[in-house]
């Protein structure tokens, strides 16, 4: 039943979400919500591993889910379902082009497009942020502005900013740097 689940779950996952891994966010916040497969501190881990590691970040993190649900069947069953919408799709809308390129309705539908990939990907970029640097609970239950950010984590993200922009490494030192901190404090707040 777990594999059919996780088949349904990132199969709608890969059907909907237009843009790109970033457009995934929102519906895996919502896929965390909805099943107790990973919590909100998973995805946050999710998202520094997927993007410090090489391929998309919607099929890593589908990998990811599938394997702590259910092992290797699991991530495969998770990965082949995120990525088999984009395929039938992709075939399909490559069929329709072939013959209807030149079409003002194909190209006022792919216009279309534009602003919903545009919608999902900032609604993950402020779902990360609420996450990452936003402490709401925290902030209820003291009712002090101090406490609604994590200030330990902006400070640190201005620091890392300034530093890149001044210093210019090498992406893969700069993931790699980041990685170390980012464990050193993620070992430092537990």
């Amino acid at each position: 039943m777990i594999y059919f689940q996780l088949f349904y779950e990132f199969f709608l996952i890969g059907l909907f979400a237009i843009g790109g891994g970033m457009a995934t966010l929102p519906f895996l916040e919502d896929l965390a919500l909805r099943t107790s497969w990973f919590t909100q501190a998973d995805l946050i881990n999710m998202i520094a591993v997927s993007e410090s590691t090489p391929g998309p970040i919607g099929i890593n993190m589908a990998t990811y889910v599938g394997f702590t649900t259910s092992g290797i069947p699991g991530a495969v069953i998770a990965t082949l379902s995120v990525v088999l919408p984009s395929l039938l799709v992709v075939t399909v809308v490559a069929r329709v082009l072939q013959k209807y390129s030149a079409s003002p309705l194909v190209q006022s539908l792919f216009y279309g497009i534009r602003p919903a990939s545009v919608g999902l990907i900032c609604a993950a970029g402020v779902s990360i942020f609420l996450i990452a640097i936003v402490r709401i609970d925290i902030y209820r239950a003291s009712g002090a502005i101090a406490d609604l950010f994590q200030w330990k984590r902006i400070a640190l993200a201005v620091g890392l900013y300034l530093a890149i922009k001044q210093w210019k490494p090498h992406p893969v030192l700069t993931i790699a740097i980041a990685a170390v901190i980012g464990a050193v404090f993620r070992f430092a707040d537990a």
